[in-house]
Parts: C-alpha cells; sequence; structure tokens
C-alpha cells in the first residue's frame, strides 16, 4: 500500500511539472520558434510556368507527301507543337518596393511567375534582373498592397557550427520549416555545366522545391538563400552567401544584370617546365600572369607580368580556368584580394573589377577561337575571317560558315555571344554547332 502511495506521489509531481512547463511559454517559444514567426510571412512559394516545343518523332520524314498524308489521315489535325511546363520554387521579400530574391534557375525561361504567400494570398511578379553567374534573381510583385519583408543581414561572420533554420517549399508543401547547422563555409560545388565557389554548407534539410528559400541564423537574420542540394546524399546542401547576393540585388536593381568584369590580366597554365624555371614545388598551383592590360585594373594595382596568382581572396587558385571561374561571380567595383607569387616570395595586391570593355569581346573571339564574327540575320553568326594558324583554321572552319551553338549556349543575340565567349577564357577546348551548306555539325576547336 505504501508502495501505490509513492507511486502516486509521484506521478502527481510529474503533472504539477509538466502543468508547470505547459505554463511557461519560455520552454517552447525557442528562438527558432520566434525566428520562423518573424520571417515566415516573407517567405513566398515561386510557381513558373513554361511554353517548351513538342517534338514531333518523326520530323525526320517531315515534306514527304506519302507521310504528310498518312499523318492527316490517322492522327488529329492540329495537334500542339507546344505545351505548357510548370515548376516550383522558393522567395523571400527583402524590401518594402516588393522585392522578392529567389534562384535564377528558378525562374529561368518562365513565361509566367506567381508568387504565393503565407497567408494565401498571391499575385504574378515580373523578373527585374537575373545573373545565372551566381544563379540569383531579383522577381517584382505586381500589386499595390503591402507585402511582408526582412532586410538581408550579413554571412562574412558565419561559424560552421552554429544552427540555422531553413523555411522553403519542398516538393510543394508551403512553408516548410527545417533546421540544423552550418556544416561548412567556402564550398565549391560543380553543377549543371558550372562551378561555384564560396557556399555555405549546411545539414539542414534541402530538397527540391526549397531553391530559392531563405537560411536563417538563430536570431531569425537572413544569412543565405537555399541553392542546392548534393545529389545522392542526405544532410549536404548548400545555399549563396547573402554579403555575396547583396551585391548582385544592388547591380540588378539598377541595371538588370550583372555586367562582367576583368582584371586587366590574362594567364597561361603552369606547366613542369614552367614551374621549375619559376622555382615552384611540383605540385603547386596557380594561374601565371602572361599579360597585363596598360592602364587596367591589374597594372594600376602593380601585377606585373611573370606574376603567379596563388589565391582570391579566400579562395586557393589551381589554374586559369578557376581564376575566372571566381572572377565570373565578381561584381562591378568590387575589391578582390590576390596573392602573388613574385621572384620566389609572396605579395599581395587589391585590384578593384571593372566592366569589361565592348571591345574585349571581338578581341577575345578572334585570340581563342580565331574567329572574327559577324551577326547573321537568321541567328547565330556568321564567320568572316580564320585566323591562320588557329584551332579553327586547323579543323577547317572557313568564311562563311554559321556558328549557332558554343559549350551548348544558343548565340541568340549580342549578349548569349558575351556571355559564351567570355566562358571560354581559360578553358583548353570549345564545342560549336556549325552551319555550312544545309548541314549542321558538331566539332570541337582547340583554343589558342
Amino acid at each position: 500500500m505504501r508502495g501505490i502511495r509513492f507511486i502516486a506521489a509521484l506521478a502527481a509531481l510529474a503533472g504539477a511539472a509538466s502543468a508547470a512547463q505547459a505554463a511557461d511559454p519560455f520552454l517552447r517559444r525557442t528562438p527558432a520558434v520566434r525566428a520562423v514567426e518573424r520571417v515566415g510571412p516573407a517567405v513566398v512559394n515561386v510557381t513558373t510556368e513554361q511554353i517548351v516545343s513538342v517534338q514531333n518523332p518523326f520530323g525526320a520524314f517531315a515534306g514527304d507527301p506519302f507521310f504528310e498524308r498518312f499523318f492527316r489521315d490517322f492522327f488529329e489535325p492540329g495537334l500542339p507543337s507546344q505545351r505548357t511546363q510548370s515548376s516550383l520554387g522558393s522567395g523571400v521579400l527583402i524590401d518594402g518596393q516588393r522585392h522578392v530574391l529567389t534562384n535564377e534557375h528558378v525562374v529561368a525561361r518562365a513565361s509566367r511567375i506567381r508568387v504565393t504567400l503565407a497567408d494565401g494570398r498571391d499575385f504574378d511578379a515580373v523578373v527585374v534582373g537575373a545573373d545565372p553567374n551566381n544563379d540569383l534573381a531579383v522577381l517584382n510583385v505586381e500589386t499595390d498592397e503591402p507585402l511582408p519583408w526582412i532586410p538581408p543581414g550579413r554571412s562574412d561572420d558565419v561559424m560552421p557550427g552554429e544552427p540555422v533554420i531553413a523555411i522553403g517549399n519542398p516538393f510543394g508543401l508551403s512553408n516548410t520549416v527545417t533546421t540544423g547547422v552550418i556544416s561548412a563555409v567556402d564550398r565549391s560545388l560543380r553543377t549543371d555545366g558550372r562551378v561555384y565557389h564560396g557556399f555555405l554548407q549546411t545539414d539542414a534539410s534541402i530538397n527540391p522545391g526549397n531553391s530559392g528559400g531563405p537560411l536563417l541564423n538563430a536570431e531569425g537574420e537572413l544569412i543565405a538563400i537555399n541553392t542546392a542540394i548534393y545529389q545522392g546524399a542526405e544532410g549536404i546542401g548548400f545555399a549563396i552567401p547573402i554579403d555575396v547576393a547583396r551585391r548582385v540585388v544592388a547591380e540588378l536593381l539598377e541595371h538588370g544584370q550583372v555586367a562582367p568584369v576583368w582584371l586587366g590580366l590574362q594567364f597561361q597554365e603552369l606547366d613542369a617546365s614552367l614551374r621549375q624555371v619559376l622555382g615552384l614545388p611540383g605540385r603547386a598551383g596557380g594561374a601565371l600572369v602572361t599579360q597585363v592590360h596598360e592602364g587596367g585594373p591589374g597594372d594600376r594595382a602593380g601585377v606585373r607580368r611573370g606574376d603567379v596568382v596563388t589565391r582570391v581572396d579566400s579562395h586557393s587558385v589551381s589554374g586559369p580556368r578557376e581564376f575566372y571561374e571566381l572572377l565570373n561571380r565578381s561584381t562591378q567595383g568590387q575589391a578582390l584580394g590576390l596573392t602573388l607569387l613574385r621572384d620566389g616570395a609572396t605579395t599581395t595586391a587589391r585590384v578593384v573589377a571593372e566592366e569589361i570593355p565592348g571591345s574585349l569581346v571581338p578581341d577575345l573571339a578572334s585570340q581563342l577561337l580565331g574567329l572574327a564574327l559577324e551577326a547573321h540575320p537568321g541567328g547565330g553568326y556568321t564567320v568572316t575571317a580564320v585566323r591562320p594558324g588557329s584551332g579553327a583554321a586547323q579543323i577547317g572552319l572557313q568564311a562563311g560558315d554559321r556558328i549557332l551553338q558554343i559549350n551548348g549556349q544558343s548565340l541568340a543575340d549580342d549578349e548569349a555571344l558575351e556571355r559564351s565567349v567570355l566562358d571560354l577564357r581559360g578553358r583548353t577546348r570549345a564545342m560549336i554547332v556549325v552551319e555550312r551548306g544545309r548541314g549542321r555539325y558538331h566539332v570541337t576547336i582547340p583554343l589558342t
């Protein structure tokens, strides 16, 4: 009997403790709860529609009278040649002007964009500007209604191990909250043929649909934009630091795009013989400066021909390609710290990135591809001259050929040509689609 009374007393004490906990909101209203309550209303679901062409599987028989009569007789006339494809993503309102920050890949090629708030309101939105190099885009919500928003925070003080919160729209499940920690900073990721540097890595669950949503610290500050998951792995997600996003947003709001930049430097790979001549360790990385454009940013900062760039800010540089990958994510006016090897000693230079001069793209096309190009009325670019001894000359390209693509990028306009040519910097080969007469061919050009 005494044992029963003792158990009953313990149960009463447990019940009293539970009641006390329930009565104390501070035991449940954690910093994460408060952060979600404050930021959640500013997180939006982004739904896009894209018009895609439906390919005719029997296109090879187009123009054949027999097959055209066959299809008229046995298939419904007027079959659609296009269809609408929908996709989902996330975003966050970042100012009182109803601007939404999201990923570029969420809205790429969208014909219609809708954003839905946590309270159920939904509106059309338009793209203000997008930057594929940083995978960021800014939308404007088409309404005069006041909308909740949060200001961007900072990411330069992010620490591995600190708790973070992700909010987004995974698999269409709106305003899903996940938590975790910062697993690492300054990660590089190769995806869809691109390499991105400087990511924050987190184990907060990020799934398809989370792209473009906010990553918050424990105080509810916006420190990054969720952007990617690591295929085949669990607990590995990546986010773009908000310090990068702030620079990009400023460019997009002012110009609608991020202008490509340069430092007025050209580079060469370091082979074994060059390493020996320069006295570098056998496996040392770096990009050898072969030309400093007079009066350019690098020249003014004191960079010299023969210097070896080993780091850009905190990022190590293995060669020219990695240098340009880092440069592609920079914005005009941004100061970059270069670590240089010069005459066996380490020195530094602070170089301010500038917008690329308009004359540089034709010069690069001639220098790298060995081609002089002129816009074709039907799209693409006509070869007007081939530089003797160039890679293009070696494979037999000639004046009159029409270049339609470079490394998978269709050359629809001057902007596409500029992006494609600038992306060749630091590469050794380019794959192009060339039209000659009635034939189209994929060929690989060694870059010089």
